[in-house]
């Protein structure tokens, strides 16, 4: 669009720069071809004179303009004084010949530029006025019917002009607002630009952010777990007398070091968990509390309710991770004989209900970040840790699910893990 404004720009400079030296040229032209040969010679010198004057007119005028590059198009004081002498040769060669009215018709085409808006309706109603005349067959009139004719071509030339005038300040009028417009756009363009550069900036902290996160959660859930199970074993190990019972404890102490070492590396490098690798969830979650329960000699079930879907890798990541560490905090503080693990499908959800009977804990003794959107029932208990209940919720939040806990001093916890049913990609 601007390639073919500026384009149009030039042509137009073209047309105002050299069109009236044609105009001029081929009134010339027509007046000479018609001239009367009996025409004395004061006429013809008079009309010579004219010609050249209108000539020196133009070269100067093509000078001023070239010497004041982009004003042109704005009026000046030399810009209507130009107007004013070229319409007085005009009309004077007019007089001496009818064709003249070819070089007093640029006058329409230059008012808007070249008179101030006060004066431009008189410009253009004057050269109107040496247009028709020449019509009416050329001045002086011999007969009031010129008189009439020249009145009624007036009428016709000036009405014409006024509406072209109208429309032309009406179209410029557009083309400034549009020019407007597009710079109001390419600024607001700009400021989105700068706007996108910032977020993806933004964007760029917050997901290193949150893969700090995620990578503390899951060292939180794999390494420290698995170590804490290890330091468990060994402790068996130490205080145990019969050594096949010592071997087997730490025979469960290796496979615990090793499952741990190979979670830490699937969770740099941000895989499912090695449970899920052959497996679906419910799967996985019986292997886990199975394990878990033999492990840490607590009688743990799980049991799987409604329509078994494929759920998505994420979504059953989630759960499972949630489930492990559940688990976790239950060999740690609950002190708990009995564990059951329940998985519920139920339409566009998914819920994980973890529920003991170990000694429970005082909710109000727990850090409250570590805990929101929880149920509590009552209070008076031994205070736990808060990196576990709140990595837990940080996790189910992250797929847009919430986190629930139910529990109080001797009577278990229950802990509620419900996330949307986000089906596995075929």
């Amino acid at each position: 669009m601007t390639t073919v404004d500026s384009r149009l720009d030039r042509r137009w400079e073209q047309l105002h720069t050299w069109g009236p030296y044609g105009l001029l040229g081929i009134s010339t032209v027509l007046g000479v071809a018609s001239a009367d040969p009996h025409t004395g010679p004061a006429k013809w010198y008079t009309a010579w004179a004219l010609i050249g004057s209108a000539v020196l007119l133009q070269l100067w005028w093509h000078g001023t303009r070239s010497r004041r590059p982009g004003r042109g198009r704005t009026p000046t004081p030399a810009g209507t004084g130009y107007y004013a002498v070229r319409w007085a040769l005009a009309f004077a060669l007019t007089w001496l010949s009818p064709f003249f009215a070819f070089y007093a018709a640029t006058g329409y085409m230059d008012a808007d530029e070249l008179l101030p808006r006060p004066w431009r309706r008189l410009g253009l109603l004057a050269s109107a006025a040496t247009v028709a005349g020449a019509q009416a067959g050329g001045l002086p009139f011999g007969s009031g019917l010129q008189w009439v004719v020249f009145a009624g071509l007036l009428v016709a030339n000036s009405g014409l002009q006024m509406a072209i005038a109208h429309l032309t300040e009406q179209e410029a009028l557009r083309t400034r607002n549009r020019t407007e417009t597009i710079a109001a756009l390419q600024q607001a363009l700009d400021e989105n630009a700068a706007l996108h550069a910032q977020l993806l900036v933004q964007a760029r902290e917050a997901g290193v952010a949150d893969e700090r996160r995620r990578l503390a959660a899951e060292i939180h859930d794999t390494i420290a777990q698995g170590l804490t199970g290890v330091i468990a074993q060994l402790q068996v190990v130490a205080n145990a007398p019969d050594p096949d019972i010592a071997r087997t404890h730490l025979e469960r102490a290796s496979a615990l070091a090793r499952h741990s070492l190979g979670e830490a590396r699937r969770s740099v490098h941000n895989l499912a968990p090695v449970a899920l690798e052959h497996d679906g969830l419910p799967e996985a979650l019986t292997k886990t509390v199975a394990e878990w329960g033999e492990r840490v000699g607590v009688q743990a079930g799980f049991t799987v309710t409604g329509t078994v879907e494929q759920l998505h890798e994420e979504v059953a990541a989630t759960l499972l991770r949630i489930a492990q560490e559940a688990l976790s905090n239950t060999s740690r503080h609950a002190r708990a004989t009995r564990v059951g693990v329940t998985l519920s499908f139920l339409g566009d959800e998914v819920i994980l209900d973890i529920r003991d009977d170990g000694r429970g804990f005082d909710p109000l003794a727990v850090p409250a970040r570590s805990l929101p959107h929880s149920r509590f029932r009552s209070s008076g208990g031994t205070p736990i840790g808060g990196f576990g209940l709140d990595g837990m919720r940080v996790r189910a939040e992250r797929i847009a699910g919430s986190l629930t806990v139910e529990s109080e001093p001797g009577h278990g916890t229950a802990l509620s893990a419900r996330v949307p049913l986000v089906r596995h990609d075929p």
